[in-house]
């Protein structure tokens, strides 16, 4: 690979990449399996990484990207006792918003507790 190509897909990871941090009340199990099959439903392959807390997703090549792959680790109780703490990395066109889309379902699944207190 060729310093040019090299740039053009350093530059396609960096355009398409999604990397946030969410806490929820949620099981850092619970978490993990929803991640599983949120990906899988979406045509990616997902599932337990070597290391304990954390999902991969892998996918076929989207944009200039020849393969796309994100992890999704979940820590829990940190912070505040029952809190799990949801790492989610990945790039890739088509990867990238349903990345952003499934930390706002966490972020959306913990807004009515919330406002119930």
């Amino acid at each position: 690979m060729d310093a040019a190509s090299l740039d053009r897909l350093n530059e396609e990871l960096a355009r398409t990449a999604f990397q946030k941090k969410v806490v929820t009340k949620r099981p850092s199990a619970e978490v993990l399996e929803s991640a599983t099959s949120f990906f899988r439903e979406r045509g990616y392959k997902s599932g337990p990484t070597g290391r304990p807390g954390h999902v991969f997703v892998m996918g076929a090549g989207e944009g200039g990207l020849p393969r796309v792959t994100a992890e999704i680790a979940a820590r829990p109780d940190v912070g505040k006792p029952g809190s799990t703490l949801v790492t989610i990395d990945g790039a890739g066109e088509r990867l990238g918003p349903l990345l952003a889309e499934f930390a706002a379902s966490l972020r959306q699944r913990r807004t009515p507790a919330a406002e119930s207190k």
